[in-house]
């Protein structure tokens, strides 16, 4: 195995991940970040991701590793890895202020016979549109004196029964020499590669993924309102119809749908095909479900109490998903800062998240006891965290309204979504 010199630009959920992985295979390893922040925990040995381990860094810091802040690092590289976040304009479009500004800074240090490799979720025309006129405008030749290719992350936070390294990796490259180059290097890495014509349809594969995780997302999410007004248990619903053993998807409601990928990247495909003329409705539905569900949670919230305001309300989770600290895009956040606008007496308990600013009020997660439970109006679960006492929360409460599903109990102060 060909040992490379591998700059990892962006040390957050998807490229400290890769960073450790391409370590443990003996190559050496740049990792840059803007954020001093994360480099100085790096060389204390200290972990900023909760599925990575305080142990796992220091393993990784007497491996061929160095953390950085100096984009000029890169140019001893034979790889370069673009790893930057891809979030959304306050306008719902593209914002690819990252990896412009990324790819910006390490210009002037790129080296001849380098390959670069993004790996950051976009639409379909990224690498070729933006990429690389900005490397040939460095005087390279994609193809011949640089190598570009693209290949999208495929990391699912908090998700302990794949690991990194066993989700198939699709690789693409500019040329066929890019991608044989891309190949080169994460043969060594991943134990599937799934090569792909171009670096648009790589694109296109990472949009359809979670395009399609967005759409039936938002329709269970209907299903569920449509269950309550019907008043039948949408749990029960899905329980029985995922018995099929064909054409049925485990897809559960909940609050609405937050995070860096699903609400984003569909939006990031709708501009890039409404740009080419065509219409995207079942992605236009999906976004006004998924933008209506706070609503119509805090809607259910009010037909528990007799009024929301000056009540005592508990909430459970501020994480989009389970298991992990990451708040962006949650609708947890969005519930939260409605209650506390509607005049609410807010608390909330996330073992992942000690301390969160609320509607410019900082709040600190409270520690859940008999007590403490027994004196709040409503506790409501947004996120279903596998560390959770269920039972005492069950117990110990006056009135319970799950959006997660999470209770598998029922009982007269218990409210299902």
């Amino acid at each position: 195995m060909e040992k490379q010199k591998i700059a990892i630009v962006g040390l957050g959920y998807v490229g400290l991940p890769l960073a450790i992985e391409c370590s443990l295979r003996g190559h050496h390893v740049i990792g840059i970040d803007h954020d001093q922040g994360k480099v100085d925990d790096l060389h204390q040995h200290r972990s900023y991701i909760n599925e990575i381990e305080d142990e796992t860094i220091t393993a990784l810091m007497n491996r061929s590793f160095t953390a950085t802040v100096r984009c000029e690092e890169a140019k001893q590289a034979t790889v370069i890895v673009l790893c930057v976040p891809t979030p959304l304009a306050s306008t719902g479009t593209p914002n690819l202020c990252y990896v412009q500004t990324a790819l910006k800074q390490l210009a002037p240090h790129l080296q001849q016979g380098q390959l670069l490799i993004l790996e950051s979720s976009t639409f379909p025309g990224t690498t070729e549109e933006i990429i690389v006129p900005i490397i040939e405008g460095e005087g390279f030749l994609v193809g011949k004196t640089f190598f570009v290719g693209y290949s999208p992350e495929r990391i699912d936070p908090g998700n302990k029964q794949f690991h990194l390294t066993d989700v198939p990796k699709i690789i693409s490259g500019m040329t066929s020499e890019c991608l044989q180059k891309v190949k080169r290097v994460y043969e060594t890495v991943f134990k599937e590669l799934v090569p792909v014509s171009s670096t648009r349809v790589a694109e296109a594969v990472k949009m359809f993924e979670n395009t399609q995780r967005f759409i039936n997302l938002s329709f269970v999410n209907e299903m569920a309102r449509a269950c309550y007004e019907l008043d039948i248990d949408v749990e029960e619903v899905l329980v029985a119809a995922d018995t099929k053993p064909y054409g049925s998807s485990a897809y559960r409601p909940g609050p609405g749908i937050g995070g860096h990928c699903i609400p984003v990247d569909p939006l990031y495909f709708k501009w890039k095909v409404n740009q080419a003329g065509a219409t995207t409705r079942f992605i236009d539905l999906a976004k006004v479900v998924n933008d209506e569900q706070p609503d119509y949670i805090i809607k259910r919230i009010r037909s528990l109490l007799h009024s929301v305001e000056d009540a005592s309300i508990l909430l459970i989770g501020l994480s989009y998903k389970k298991n992990i600290r990451d708040t962006r895009e949650s609708k947890s956040i969005v519930v939260a800062e409605r209650l506390i606008q509607a005049g609410a007496h807010l608390a909330y308990h996330d073992p992942f998240i000690p301390v969160y600013t609320l509607c410019d009020q900082l709040y600190q997660s409270i520690t859940i006891a008999k007590d403490t439970l027994s004196a709040f109006d409503l506790v409501i679960f947004l996120t279903d965290h596998d560390d959770l006492d269920y039972d005492m929360i069950v117990q110990h409460s006056k009135s319970i309204f799950d959006t997660k599903q999470c209770l598998n109990v029922e009982g007269p102060h218990i409210h299902k979504l």
